[in-house]
């Protein structure tokens, strides 16, 4: 018999590149190679998709629920794990109130779509407010920028990068990430084109990144400050530029911008950012003059302090610029599944402070709290009080700040249940652990990405392998069994129960597939499931369209340049008089991604952690000099929460008083099952950071500018 070709989208990160994956008769994965005839994508792959084989295929992958005992973990039946789950949050809201069991949902559910239309079933049969998402770690300030400007907290503009003469990238690094709030397979190749079209492409950062590599300028800017600089260039456009500014759309709502920024002119800030003001004013100058242009934002500017008023300012420069819904500006996607419109018709356009935290009175965001004060809820005596966790295909003891604290305050927990492939930092905590089966062994599409995409397009996978039916042994998908949790957990009156009952009942008959069908037919293109089994490789949409004042979601149709929110955050700013002199052993600490990492989640494959340690301190080659820090060396990382140990790694590509370690590692943990992770362990960076350091306005944690002291170990 001869080998089977299967065409599928990668799901291990939000590039979705296509790939063909060679089947030998046996069943056996003999490649994994990108898919040439993909119009996304167009052969490329990165190397993380080979993982999708050894996700499937790991012998430390959770087959059978396990249930902690006395004398060790024992694997149990489907029928009990869901049982003991839906019995076990019972007991304790009945003792403590609805409040008193938590959630979090890792990033993971957004590469699943089954999750995302099962998983809010789940949460309502729950019926607790305290609920925590990987949101708040790294791009809550996007979503909030896009709720009260556009509407809708999935609004999130897309750089046109395809099309664009002039690209600015600030503490993004999309060659390591594959674009990140902005799918772009292929992206190499890309950012090339700019160039080879005549276009150029700016990075500032803190680090010359891979992708600095590639562009025609890098400029260092100091950690945390961005801020400081784009109210800059802003103070530039509005006080020197007025004259060659276009006018502002119709359907744009806006305080004069001029008196916002006057205290920011580019002498001023210079000190603080690191940026001098003859660059500051060249670059506004070159994004006025440019054919089109249009600034990115991303990880380094949403996780700090400032994070929310960044992510504004970037929306107001691009529009205020004429760089905005006009090709190779920042645009707005038309996927088949209109995702905004029908979540939009649930009531899920957003919201913002409608209540608040219980310790730190934290505001809330589209019905989730910052996950900085998940450790505080957690521990803190009285009403409201979280007794017990459900953990969805998430690590947050790895993923989000101080993680000492959030591990004391999990080793308290009256009851715990994750939902996860493997027994890994977080889920080693739960009574019940619910494994879901591989990525291959279920279909594929991509609701979330698809809105993000700088082009549009549309593919669904079938599934790879056939899993066995239900039964005492079977291998069940995550929409299973969170549907399945939610049916157990079904509350309320006679008449809500047999509403709820009816409703599982028939999304369950439906499953993921036939809801989408629904969506695809109900959406702009009026397609179908069919269309798209027919259509392997994908179906090509075409370029990002503008699409103002239409698609805004306010009911006005109005754009709000200038929300309330916004201009109160900027008065209480102030610009630093001067900056302190560090210490001899004072750095500033800041995250980075690998192309081969995805967070915490891809660690336990062997030829993604194969070769050279990545999970180092990157130092600045003279900052190691002055304190006699050797390539190799063992270095003491101390903050304020916590301290690591680490290898120094020597570069003239980090700014002078700043270091760098990866996020995402730290498997040291003896009692769990990851062997090739343990192998390569690493440190755990946010040992290092601090849950009181958010960005005030949105609560998203401040990941990055975390102040840090070193000594040689």
């Amino acid at each position: 018999m001869t080998n089977r070709t299967h065409l599928r989208t990668c799901s291990l990160c939000e590039a979705t590149c296509g790939i063909r994956i060679e089947q030998s008769a046996s069943g056996d994965i003999v490649s994994i190679k990108g898919d040439k005839s993909d119009p996304f994508s167009r052969g490329y792959i990165c190397p993380k998709a080979t993982a999708l084989q050894d996700l499937h295929n790991d012998p430390d992958r959770l087959r059978q629920p396990l249930k902690k005992t006395a004398s060790g973990w024992q694997e149990i039946s489907w029928g009990q794990a869901l049982n003991e789950a839906a019995e076990g949050f019972d007991r304790i809201q009945k003792a403590h109130g609805r409040n008193a069991v938590g959630s979090y949902l890792g990033n993971p559910n957004v590469h699943n779509y089954g999750n995302l239309l099962f998983g809010p079933l789940m949460l309502r049969a729950i019926g607790s407010r305290n609920k925590f998402s990987a949101t708040s770690v790294d791009q809550l300030p996007h979503h909030m920028a896009s709720y009260f400007m556009f509407g809708h907290q999935l609004m999130v503009p897309v750089p046109d990068i395809d099309r664009t003469d002039f690209l600015i990238v600030m503490g993004g690094n999309p060659l390591a990430s594959n674009g990140s709030l902005m799918t772009a397979p292929d992206i190499k190749n890309r950012l090339k084109s700019i160039r080879e079209r005549g276009g150029r492409i700016l990075v500032i950062d803190p680090r010359k990144t891979e992708t600095a590599d590639v562009a025609d300028e890098h400029w260092f800017v100091r950690p945390g400050q961005d801020v400081y600089l784009l109210l800059s260039l802003l103070y530039v456009f509005t006080h020197e530029l007025q004259a060659q500014l276009p006018p502002l759309p119709d359907y744009v709502d806006s305080q004069s911008l001029a008196p916002l920024c006057v205290d920011f002119k580019p002498e001023n800030t210079a000190p603080v950012t690191g940026v001098s003001a003859d660059n500051v004013r060249e670059l506004a100058k070159r994004w006025l003059s440019a054919e089109s242009a249009v600034c990115y934002g991303r990880m380094g500017v949403s996780v700090q302090a400032q994070g929310a008023l960044c992510q504004w300012l970037i929306n107001v420069l691009n529009i205020v610029s004429g760089n905005f819904d006009r090709a190779g500006g920042a645009m707005f996607t038309r996927p088949a599944v209109d995702l905004l419109k029908v979540t939009a018709a649930q009531g899920g356009r957003g919201h913002y402070n409608k209540f608040q935290s219980r310790v730190r009175g934290l505001p809330e965001f589209g019905g989730e709290l910052p996950v900085s004060a998940l450790a505080e809820e957690i521990l803190t005596p009285g009403e409201g009080q979280i007794k017990a966790m459900l953990t969805v295909a998430g690590n947050p003891l790895v993923s989000t700040p101080n993680s000492g604290q959030l591990t004391k305050a999990f080793e308290s927990l009256d009851f715990m249940v994750s939902v996860d492939m493997f027994l890994n930092e977080t889920s080693r905590h739960a009574d019940l652990i619910l494994p879901p089966c591989s990525p291959l062994e279920r279909d594929h599409y991509d609701l979330i990405f698809n809105v993000l995409a700088v082009r549009n397009v549309a593919k669904y996978s079938p599934p790879l392998y056939k899993r066995s039916r239900w039964g005492k042994d079977s291998v069940r998908e995550d929409w299973q069994i969170l549907l399945s949790l939610a049916k157990k957990l079904n509350r309320g009156s006679f008449g809500k129960r047999l509403e709820n009952r009816i409703m599982y009942g028939m999304m369950g008959l439906l499953k993921p597939s036939g809801i989408l069908n629904t969506l695809l037919k109900s959406g702009p293109y009026r397609m179908t499931l069919d269309k798209l089994k027919k259509s392997p490789h994908g179906i090509d949409l075409g370029e990002l369209q503008p699409c103002l004042p239409q698609r805004l979601f306010h009911k006005d149709k109005r754009l709000q340049l200038t929300p309330e929110t916004y201009l109160q955050a900027l008065q209480s700013l102030t610009l630093p008089q001067f900056l302190p002199q560090p210490q001899a052993d004072e750095f500033t600490l800041i995250g980075r991604r690998h192309i081969r990492c995805n967070n915490s989640w891809l660690h336990n494959s062997q030829r993604l952690t194969k070769g050279k340690s990545r999970c180092t301190l990157l130092m600045n080659t003279e900052d190691a000099a002055q304190r006699g820090v050797e390539e190799g060396a063992q270095v003491k990382v101390t903050s304020r929460v916590g301290e690591v140990v680490a290898t120094a790694e020597l570069t003239d590509a980090l700014m002078p008083g700043v270091v760098s370690l990866p996020h995402g590692w730290g498997h040291h943990q003896p009692e769990t099952r990851l062997q090739v992770a343990a192998r390569v362990a690493g440190v755990n960076c946010n040992e290092l950071t601090d849950d009181q350091q958010i960005d005030t306005l949105s609560g998203n944690a401040a990941l990055n500018g975390v102040a840090v002291t070193l000594a040689l170990a």
